[in-house]
């Protein structure tokens, strides 16, 4: 047979093995959709329709598709595929059953205690070490949407990642709730940094994986000077979670390590759910350190970078679905990216799994087992309301030119939630509903609102809580 035509016969060979060892309907489904695309070397390459399906296809039938490919190519087979693209874009290629990790280079680690190596810290005497920098390929700055809600965020990270440590954002603190994409920011920023400096020891670690290492460290006789020099050694620290390094010793610990790292030019990244003034029991001075740099605050993603999330989502899955249904379900999941990712996911593994067509009534109700029931849609009216209900003030008084000081900060507040909360309300329109105020004037008052929060902490609470009674908690 011709060479260009030995893909398809491999493949058919494999098809064969697969048809006696899968069930017909799973069969039909998952493996007479894979098309031969390539055959080099010990190298199968295959196309699939969707990122979703190779995904599955790995967890449901990676042993009998590993022991069918060596049963037919040899051992040393390898099989990539191929995820046809949405749009005229190259098609995306994922080796099967592996990821393309970043990997640091091997370093040297100079530790003080030679004696048994009694966890993965602790490296006797001079020892040239691999430290794996645990980042996710996936969380790239490529395959982050980019808007109002993270936009100083973002561009900072992509600041840092082109002079690691010699920005003036060292520390970079991003804080916000859950599900806004801090971990993806963070971990952008350290693969980032990995290919443009391949010779920079990047690590990413939580706060509580810290706290466990240190403890892990001390439980055993003299072998925190490994510890310490372990991660003296790291040139990009990212911490995930600070806020759950609990605890004086292990603080004290992390004080050190900042110290050392920051006055070598190392670059840190931090991620919390709070603002570094909100942190509790921490101590003042590793409180001011998280001060040094910037402090970055991750906001709900607006209607237009909720779409768009859900647009290039799609294009990585390789997955074409119509603009009702990506609408629908960006208006109808406001709370954060995550939520709104699980929906599509769940969207697109109903439809596969279950071979229907993507419809907006499907949309419904995959969405309803998410959100439950209606949400009661927020309105300049509603904001109104509720801020008015919260100060015990009128909403004469509200929209009054009145300058004392609360019914000031009321207005602000009911502006900079109206901008936040309600999906394509322009400030003019929010202005003129709000005594008839013009769109600099709104602008004014939502950063007066967002600077009080990172200042005020009795401010910060009535903010908190204003969006609980308008967004409650699961929505």
């Amino acid at each position: 047979m011709a060479e260009l035509e030995r893909h398809i016969s491999i493949w058919n060979a494999c098809l064969r093995i697969f048809e006696e060892n899968v069930d017909k309907k799973q069969f039909n489904v998952w493996f007479k959709a894979i098309v031969p695309v390539s055959f080099e070397g010990t190298t199968l390459t295959v196309e699939v329709p969707t990122d979703f399906f190779r995904e599955y296809l790995e967890s449901a039938y990676l042993q009998i598709i590993k022991a069918t490919l060596r049963r037919v190519i040899g051992p040393e087979a390898r099989l990539v595929y191929k995820v046809h693209p949405v749009r005229r874009e190259a098609p995306m290629v994922y080796p099967a059953a592996t990821e393309e990790v970043p990997v640091n280079k091997p370093v040297m680690i100079n530790t003080f205690q030679p004696a048994s190596n009694p966890g993965p810290f602790v490296f006797p005497g001079i020892q040239k070490v691999q430290i794996q920098p645990r980042l996710n390929p996936t969380y790239c700055f490529d395959n982050l949407v980019k808007g109002e809600c993270n936009r100083i965020g973002v561009t900072a990270g992509q600041n840092i990642s082109e002079k690691p440590g010699k920005t003036p954002f060292n520390p970079l603190f991003i804080f916000g709730g859950s599900g806004l994409g801090k971990t993806h920011i963070a971990q952008a920023i350290g693969i980032a940094i990995h290919d443009r400096y391949p010779d920079l020891v990047v690590l990413y670690v939580t706060g509580n994986e810290f706290k466990t290492q240190y403890v892990n460290a001390i439980k055993v006789n003299n072998k925190l000077s490994d510890f310490m020099a372990f991660y003296m050694r790291i040139d990009v620290l990212i911490v995930d979670d600070i806020q759950e390094l609990i605890g004086p010793a292990s603080q004290n610990a992390f004080f050190n390590i900042f110290n050392y790292l920051h006055q070598s030019g190392k670059q840190l990244v931090f991620t919390s759910d709070r603002a570094p003034a909100d942190l509790v029991n921490f101590e003042e001075r590793l409180l001011s350190r998280f001060k040094w740099g910037l402090s970055v605050e991750l906001t709900r993603p607006d209607q237009e970078t909720r779409l768009a999330m859900l647009r290039s989502r799609c294009f990585r899955e390789g997955i074409a679905i119509s603009d009702d249904v990506l609408t629908f379900l960006a208006e109808r999941i406001r709370t954060n990216f995550r939520e709104l990712e699980g929906a599509l996911i769940s969207l697109i593994a109903n439809a596969t799994l279950c071979q229907k067509e993507v419809t907006l009534e499907l949309a419904e109700k995959i969405t309803e087992s998410i959100v439950g029931e209606d949400q009661t849609e927020v309105t300049i009216g509603k904001v109104q309301e509720v801020v008015c209900d919260y100060f015990n003030i009128t909403r004469d008084t509200l929209l009054s030119k009145s300058r004392k000081r609360q019914i000031v900060q009321a207005r602000q507040i009911a502006m900079y939630m109206s901008r936040n909360l309600i999906s394509g309300c322009s400030l003019s329109t929010i202005g003129m509903e709000l005594g008839g105020k013009d769109h600099a004037t709104v602008l004014h008052a939502c950063t007066t609102v967002s600077d009080l929060m990172s200042t005020d902490k009795t401010f910060r609470q009535y903010v908190t809580d204003i969006e609980k009674m308008l967004v409650p908690a699961g929505r």
